[in-house]
């Protein structure tokens, strides 16, 4: 059976599964795309097999699937595509209109957990889609943006705050965040680990290539070639230890703040 694998049609999944993209060969998964949210609802039901989905996503389902190794999409301070943006600092925000995106899922549970413990405020949450909605058209005081979208300089130019969620994180812990994580919903043990080689080998590619996919793909992605490049250069994408630590402080953090009813442990593909 060939594994279909899930791919995040934002840029900051790019760098691991560049070759497949850049130079597919025989043998490869089928990529199915989507954005997070997606995803996320794809694995659950089965339809794919394995996919990079919200770190928030593996700790709702722990009992079922299993992580791959060394693989991640994080940072180790700003992430830059995380952005919460507002005129009103964060500690304004007790008591105000929040407008979350629909494409997150661990974003959102990070901003809410940063809301509790960092700036001690219970906004009132709302969703839109930020694909299609303007959130402080509606009346919403601030707002999360995600993916490339967050990455336009030019949005929402005339709102002062600016916060990232992976800078705001990196603060209040010393630790990095993993967003996302490579997550096997179903897949024998064998071809689970033939994937793991060549997304490690894809990642490989990328990295070694990383200016000029950026050339190449910048079109695609709606952005320019020199903020791509460094934008990917500043992402993290190996699960270590520390990465790891992050993974579980975010659990508990969770858990302690009711999106999860307990902090799971990890588990990987054995």
């Amino acid at each position: 059976m060939t594994l279909r694998l899930g791919h995040i049609t934002y840029s900051n999944c790019f760098p691991v599964h560049a070759r497949l993209l850049d130079h597919p060969q025989p043998g490869d998964p089928v990529l199915v795309e989507g954005i997070p949210s997606v995803l996320n609802g794809l694995l659950e039901r089965g339809e794919i097999d394995v996919a990079p989905c919200s770190s928030i996503e593996f700790a709702r389902h722990a009992d079922r699937y299993r992580i791959l190794p060394d693989l991640v999409i994080g940072c180790r301070g700003p992430v830059r595509s995380i952005l919460l943006i507002s005129s009103y600092s964060p500690e304004d925000l007790d008591g105000r209109t929040v407008a979350i995106p629909t494409a997150s899922a661990t974003s959102v549970v990070l901003l809410k957990i940063l809301c509790r413990i960092r700036w001690k405020v219970a906004p009132r949450w709302v969703w839109f889609d930020q694909a299609l909605e303007d959130p402080f058209a509606r009346g919403a005081d601030a707002a999360l943006f995600i993916g490339d979208v967050a990455l336009r300089p030019a949005l929402h130019a005339d709102r002062q705050v600016r916060l990232d969620l992976g800078q705001e994180w990196w603060e209040q812990t010393g630790l990095p965040f993993a967003f996302a994580v490579w997550q096997a919903g179903r897949g024998a043990r064998e071809e689970l680990h033939t994937l793991h080689t060549r997304l490690v080998e894809s990642r490989q590619y990328g990295l070694e290539h990383l200016g000029v996919l950026a050339g190449k793909y910048a079109t695609e992605f709606g952005l320019p070639a020199p903020l791509l490049e460094q934008y990917w250069r500043d992402l993290r994408y190996e699960l270590d230890e520390e990465m790891v630590e992050g993974l579980r402080i975010f659990y508990q953090c969770a858990a302690d703040a009711g999106e999860l009813p307990e902090a799971p442990g990890l588990r990987f593909i054995g």
